[in-house]
């Protein structure tokens, strides 16, 4: 794939540093992506394939390079979210994946065991920051989210990262008001989640999907049956945890006490 965007920058009679200027990156990144230490962005796919006017050969890599940034079960889930028309989930552990910041997110792939590389660490966070474009999509998903506010303490890459995080947060909820973020109470010692995380879905075609992430693996459930429980699971969720208002009042004071 480096190759063929390398040949397609040459045919078109641009140099490296000429494709990064337009290309809005470094020319030390087209270096990496065409000798293949760098995967490419879908973003960067794109641009390249109108500047170098390659004839949707380099649109066609996008597959590909999805096959590379996203574990199997992951991949479907991650295709169809950018086209997505509900995107909601419950967190319990982490700051849900499309509102993380930078540094969150990469303090979260630094902690995990077995450890990852950095060259690792850089790729699962730059596929992870490029997912957060639906959320500028029009027309834009809704989205919904109930966090846990244990979730909000847990200081991951240390109390600034942690910061940065809540003001990313809050930042979110400010700009986008297709964007709903709950909080679960500590006190709220019994609800309808506490079974574990989950996410949910509605597609642009209808259709419903649930994803569960586990220890013991991730799966992807389409059963109407399953999937509909959950999604009457989450609606009592939202009903028992602190409303929109009250929940951004309870992250600025996290905030405050940082």
């Amino acid at each position: 794939m480096g190759e063929l965007i390398r040949i397609h920058r040459v045919r078109a009679g641009y140099t490296q540093k000429g494709a990064g200027e337009k290309l809005r990156v470094s020319e030390s990144l087209m270096g990496a992506v065409e000798r293949a230490e760098r995967i490419p962005t879908t973003e960067l796919l794109l641009d390249s394939e109108e500047l170098f006017e390659a004839c949707g050969a380099l649109k066609a890599c996008i597959d590909f390079v999805d096959e590379e940034k996203y574990s199997p079960k992951f991949l479907d889930w991650a295709k169809l979210e950018r086209t997505a028309r509900v995107i909601s989930a419950y967190e319990t552990m982490l700051i849900p994946g499309l509102l993380q910041s930078e540094a969150y997110a990469t303090a979260l792939h630094r902690s995990r065991v077995p450890a990852y590389s950095e060259a690792e660490i850089i790729q699962h966070v730059e596929a992870r920051l490029e997912r957060q474009a639906v959320l500028d999509r029009t027309p834009p998903p809704r989205v919904g989210y109930v966090i846990e506010e244990s979730v909000l303490d847990r200081a991951l890459g240390g109390p600034e990262v942690l910061r940065e995080q809540l003001l990313h947060l809050l930042d979110c909820i400010e700009r986008y008001n297709h964007l709903t973020v709950q909080v679960m109470p500590t006190t709220q010692h019994t609800h309808a989640g506490l079974m574990g995380p989950m996410q949910l879905m509605t597609t642009s075609e209808g259709r419903s999907l649930l994803y569960v992430e586990g220890q013991s693996g991730d799966r992807l459930i389409s059963k109407p049956e399953q999937v509909g429980d959950m999604f009457d699971l989450f609606g009592i969720l939202r009903a028992q945890a602190h409303n929109p208002w009250t929940s951004a009042e309870v992250i600025k004071t996290k905030v405050s006490q940082l």
